[in-house]
């Protein structure tokens, strides 16, 4: 089982298509962001965020 990120919102998952977007995820990322409060990060604001959970920076 390999750790994937979603192409399209960079949710990491180990699915073969994002279960929030449903868009086909990657192996190829690099990268890891953990949103607790989405609501309060100033990260997450800039990078559209808006569920908690790990993303990849960068998505091949």
């Amino acid at each position: 089982m390999s750790i994937k990120a979603c192409t399209s919102c960079k949710r990491i998952s180990t699915r073969e298509r994002c279960p929030v977007c449903n868009n086909p995820t990657s192996t190829n990322w690099s990268g890891l962001l953990i949103i607790v409060d989405p609501e309060n990060s100033d990260i997450a604001k800039e990078l559209n965020i808006e569920l908690p959970g790990e993303y990849a920076l960068r998505v091949r």
